[in-house]
């Protein structure tokens, strides 16, 4: 076989580091991180375990009691449920994707 040039294995090595930072710098991986200091920001404004011992232990009555937990809170809260909300389905939405895609399919 022929011996690969000094150029060749520049190209592929800088192929291979592309490809090994791709899952790194998704949107994916972007989701992730949204979600986590979301989650983290409702952590700092917001008792969580409170939250939840203070409500009653009935599913239905502990549902209703979430809404009206999450309608009477301080706008950077909510802001914060919706943001961790969005990017959870986002990456639920991202990993079902990759997931499903046959291996055919994928790009080399």
């Amino acid at each position: 076989m022929n011996k690969p040039s000094n150029i060749e294995r520049i190209v592929m090595r800088r192929i291979g580091f592309v490809r090994a930072l791709r899952p790194i710098i998704s949107s994916a991986a972007l989701a992730a991180i949204i979600c986590v200091l979301a989650l983290w920001g409702i952590g700092r404004e917001v008792w969580v375990a409170r939250v939840f011992t203070n409500g009653p232990q009935s599913f239905i009555g502990h549902a209703s009691y979430l809404v009206y937990a999450f309608e009477h809170t301080h706008v950077v809260v909510q802001a914060l449920v919706m943001l961790s909300f969005t990017s959870l389905l986002y990456l639920a939405r991202e990993v079902v994707h990759e997931c499903a895609l046959p291996h055919i399919f994928r790009s080399a």
